[in-house]
């Protein structure tokens, strides 16, 4: 059969159009196209949920096992108790306290370890990053506690993954105190040790500077407590 030329025209530009487009050509409406192209559209895909990274601890050593009966004895001479006092806690697992302290002749020392760790949430942030900001909190109360005097506040390296120390003076009952803070964060747990000398009657206060010597040598070993004695894969 013979076909018009203006028909024949529009089947070859059709043939040549990319495939994308063929519904163009197509006998159909371009209203029920449309209508069609807007039906298939799909919802966007929901976001996917935040993660954390896992943190290193689970759960804590004993903390009256974080110090040595070698470190005890020369920190706090004539101890009342060696093995330290575990002081309360809800959950040891993750927070505990132990007290060391004595009186030898009249010099007066007392030593405390306290342990916090923090898991990570995929709300509040990873272990780490929680513990570090803990940390931080821990070192600004050291510096304003109480009564405390002339407060000086130094970041010191070789402690865990970072560690701040406080030192500060205080008057008890007439008694010259010098107290020596260091807070250490070593993965997503903290160490606070608290290092406190006083000299009654007619002793002198302790050195400053030798309580703060002290103080980091017993943080440091702390650190390899943890490392040592606490659980991993929290």
């Amino acid at each position: 059969m013979h076909r018009s030329a203006p028909r024949l025209a529009r089947i070859l530009a059709c043939a040549t159009v990319p495939v994308v487009l063929v519904a163009g050509c197509s006998s159909g409406s371009d209203k029920k196209d449309d209508k069609n192209a807007g039906g298939s559209a799909r919802p966007g895909s929901p976001s996917a949920s935040p993660t954390v990274a896992a943190a290193k601890f689970s759960k804590l050593p004993d903390v009256c096992s974080t110090l040595s009966g070698k470190t005890v004895d020369e920190l706090v001479p004539k101890a009342q108790n060696k093995k330290g006092k575990a002081l309360p806690s809800a959950d040891t697992n993750t927070s505990a306290s132990c007290l060391w302290s004595g009186l030898d002749k009249f010099d007066y020392r007392s030593l405390t370890v306290s342990l916090k760790l923090f898991r990570s949430d995929p709300g509040l942030g990873s272990g780490d990053k929680r513990a570090g900001e803990y940390a931080a909190q821990q070192a600004s109360r050291a510096a304003t506690a109480g009564k405390v005097t002339d407060p000086k506040t130094e970041k010191v390296a070789g402690i865990g993954d970072d560690a701040t120390t406080v030192s500060t003076k205080e008057k008890k009952d007439g008694d010259d105190f010098r107290d020596q803070t260091v807070v250490v964060r070593t993965a997503n747990v903290v160490i606070t040790l608290q290092y406190d000398g006083a000299g009654y009657e007619t002793a002198k206060a302790p050195d400053a500077a030798d309580l703060l010597k002290d103080a980091k040598s017993a943080a440091k070993e702390a650190v390899g407590a943890i490392g040592k004695g606490a659980k991993s894969g929290a």
